[in-house]
């Protein structure tokens, strides 16, 4: 039987700021929110419960930032992909994160890739591919 991905956490120092940096980024709402936890989820996810299997597995993945004393220090292991639709501006958007705190970083791509990476505000790297409609 296939286990469900649930939530991807994300360790930080602002866990608001985070919260909200991601919610605006993705598009998503705050589903929750205390001093030591800040959850986000999708448009149309619920925080009701799911009783059908079927319906319950096919559900949405939310975003969990919880605080950490430490500071990052090393390239992720894990990152997140974020693509644009073909009927957006590419980069547009990536000029967009830029003005809301993202910055742009090295982790040895080469010229010639079609994405860019960039790092949130606490410098979590994640990749805007290229525009696609699938």
């Amino acid at each position: 039987m296939p286990l469900r991905w649930y939530t991807v956490i994300v360790d930080c120092h602002d866990i608001a700021a985070q919260a909200r940096w991601w919610a605006e980024t993705l598009g998503w709402q705050i589903a929750y929110e205390a001093d030591d936890e800040m959850v986000i989820i999708p448009p149309g996810m619920s925080a009701d419960p799911v009783p059908e299997l079927p319906a319950w597995l096919a559900a949405g993945q939310a975003m969990v930032f919880v605080p950490v004393p430490e500071a990052k220090t090393l390239k992720n292991r894990l990152h997140l992909d974020l693509a644009p639709h073909t009927s957006q501006d590419r980069d547009a958007e990536i000029a967009a994160l830029l003005a809301r705190g993202a910055s742009r970083v090295d982790v040895g791509q080469h010229e010639a890739v079609s994405w860019t990476v960039l790092a949130d505000p606490e410098g979590n790297e994640f990749c805007v591919l290229s525009a696609r409609d699938h």
